[in-house]
């Protein structure tokens, strides 16, 4: 039963107000002020206050604060634009005149319950969520994914920059979103750059912007990336793969909060906060000289180190489950499950490519399958085979496997190409390119 609060100075309206609840299956308290409410009743207790604008002494608004959480209905004689407004304004949920329709009350009440009871069963279940997952789209119950979110929470309402490190695939873009979210700037924007991805003769004109007339093709002037996130978040993935002159370009940005466009003598000023993601050593890179060491003190102020998905435990099988819901949704296919040996390979697989590659077999797994259980054969994970590296040798050319080859032709190559020319050669993009670099662990030369 609902229990609500009547506040009402005038006792016959009181009266008949209450009787007209009760006749409706409603529990009913009665006041004639708000001192005499608080004296007698616990206010949080109700699941409804109806209370009269003019009342002795406070007004009928002044119980909005006095009782959190739980909604007031104002009514008034003095039906008006005006009052409904200012009530409203106060945070009451609705406002009714005197005097009223019996029946149009009766439908304002169950509306008002309704609503209320349907916030709190959705603050109940964030709350839920919030305790499973406090990162938005992020699972895990392991306690290196919960140290993981533990940093988050605590780095993300400052403006330190952050360091994310981690192998490919294990959800660094996810930690970067989540920082932003749950920071002061989270109302600006967010502008994720992948740095291999740019091409290097590029990323310092997308990165900091040009002048019209600085290079060949510069036709107008163009609003670099860090300006674009001025007031919010750059997150710069891959920032190993960064080329040393567009290091020096960013280290200016921490510094001094300023970036000049490429053919520009004027500095911009700009507020940005950075975060930065690799899957390489950036300490190797500037013992090899190929990162700067004061950009890279700069970025390891905090680091967030995200495990790879082998060593999560039972997040692999909450995570599978997670990600085959979805690829049903997704796919337009009625729910599936995995059979027990099916979770049984998952666990015994390396998952070289992390939570990324689990996704995408997966969903290969639900196209694949006529039958609502999915068995390993369906997942087609290699769980014997680990992988090797391949000496090609003096192997033929056209017996070389698609690997093989691409190890041998970077290798000759790259002496005299830079990664745009292999990547146009190879027929890939300059992502590509440093992705199967990482994967067949080909690091780049230095030239």
């Amino acid at each position: 039963m609902k229990h609500i609060l009547i506040i009402e100075d005038e006792a016959i309206i009181r009266r008949s107000l209450k009787r007209l609840l009760e006749r409706s299956g409603y529990g009913v308290s009665e006041a004639a002020s708000i001192p005499q409410a608080e004296e007698e009743n616990s206010l949080e207790n109700f699941d409804l206050i109806i209370a009269d604008l003019r009342l002795p002494g406070p007004p009928g608004t002044e119980i909005i604060d006095k009782a959190p959480g739980v909604p007031v209905l104002i009514m008034t004689s003095y039906a008006s634009v005006r009052s409904a407004v200012d009530a409203m304004k106060l945070g009451a949920v609705d406002y009714i005149a005197k005097p009223f329709d019996h029946d149009e009350l009766l439908l304002t009440l169950e509306r008002v319950l309704k609503q209320s009871s349907l916030e709190r069963q959705n603050q109940a279940l964030k709350s839920d969520l919030s305790r499973r997952y406090p990162v938005s789209g992020m699972i895990g119950a392991s306690p290196v994914m919960q140290e993981v979110f533990s940093r988050i929470a605590r780095v993300a309402p400052t403006d330190t920059t952050v360091l994310i490190l981690g192998e490919s695939g294990t959800g660094k873009e996810l930690v970067a979103r989540a920082v932003h979210e749950q920071s002061p700037r989270s109302q600006a924007p967010l502008i994720n750059v992948n740095c291999a991805a740019i091409p290097e003769n590029l990323i310092e004109s997308e990165l900091f912007g040009h002048e019209k007339g600085a290079f060949t093709g510069a036709n107008e002037t163009h609003h670099g990336l860090v300006e674009a996130a001025h007031g919010g978040t750059l997150f710069l993935d891959e920032i190993g793969e960064l080329p040393q002159e567009a290091q020096a370009r960013l280290l200016r940005v921490l510094q001094e909060g300023e970036i000049r466009r490429v053919g520009s003598t004027r500095s911009r000023h700009v507020d940005v906060r950075l975060l930065a993601a690799t899957n390489r050593d950036l300490k190797q890179l500037v013992e090899q000289g190929e990162f700067r060491s004061d950009l890279y003190f700069r970025l390891h102020v905090m680091e967030i180190l995200l495990p790879p998905l082998r060593e999560r435990g039972d997040d692999i099988h909450e995570l599978a489950e997670q990600l085959l819901s979805r690829a049903c949704a997704r796919l337009n296919r009625a729910a599936m499950q995995l059979s027990p040996e099916a979770i049984e390979a998952m666990y015994r697989y390396h998952w070289p490519g992390n939570v990324r590659e689990m996704e995408n077999v997966i969903e290969r797994a639900v196209i694949l399958s006529d039958d609502p259980l999915i068995t390993p054969s369906q997942l087609g994970l290699s769980i014997d085979i680990q992988p090797t590296s391949s000496a090609v040798g003096d192997v033929e050319h056209d017996k070389l496997s698609l690997d093989e080859y691409f190890i041998r032709f970077v290798r000759e190559n790259e002496p005299q190409m830079n990664e745009t020319e292999l990547a146009k050669q190879l027929g890939i993009s300059r992502k590509t390119l440093w992705e199967r670099r990482n994967r067949l662990d080909i690091p780049r030369q230095k030239r």
